[in-house]
């Protein structure tokens, strides 16, 4: 028996589309999309035997629905996380519940090589409304509402964890 599955995996590889090759598109979706798959694939029968309404959370990215620059690896793999998302949870309800969180620049070990200089990591925070990047506490309490009883009305849905960047702009 299994409550809950939270496959909080990723890549972040940021560059022009000329500099991917077909391997690097390959490890992204893999990693992001195929992993995510068949993580739930093998925790499935698991979950099933869950007493109550079992819940999975997946991560996708803000940057699925905001169109950055050099996003186009992530983007194309948290893209389909987020399809994954929508389609295991009509396949799975009303036993399973599935969603996702979507957040923005989080400061993690993941997000080190981009905001190790500070000055670089001050800019990035600076587009989001609310004015810094996110923390794993910011996320971590997100998935943990959605594991809970508290949210087993809640699926399909897809969560902007994202200092509001992906619905608001900035002043001025």
């Amino acid at each position: 028996m299994l409550d809950g599955l939270v496959y909080a995996v990723g890549t972040i590889n940021l560059r022009g589309l000329a500099r991917f090759t077909e391997e690097d598109f390959l490890h992204d979706f893999r990693v992001n999309a195929l992993g995510a798959a068949l993580a739930v694939q093998a925790a499935l029968p698991a979950l099933k035997k869950s007493p109550g309404s079992a819940s999975i959370v997946l991560f996708s990215s803000v940057a699925v629905t905001q169109g950055f620059t050099f996003h186009t690896s992530a983007s194309m793999a948290k893209g389909a996380v987020h399809g994954l998302t929508l389609a295991l949870a009509a396949e799975l309800a009303p036993k399973v519940r599935v969603n996702a969180i979507a957040p923005s620049l989080t400061r993690t070990p993941l997000a080190e090589g981009i905001i190790k200089n500070e000055q670089i990591a001050a800019n990035l925070a600076a587009l989001h409304p609310l004015e810094r990047l996110g923390t794993p506490e910011d996320i971590s309490t997100m998935a943990a509402f959605l594991l809970s009883p508290e949210a087993d009305w809640i699926t399909g849905q897809s969560f902007g964890i994202d200092g509001g960047r992906s619905t608001l702009r900035n002043k001025g």
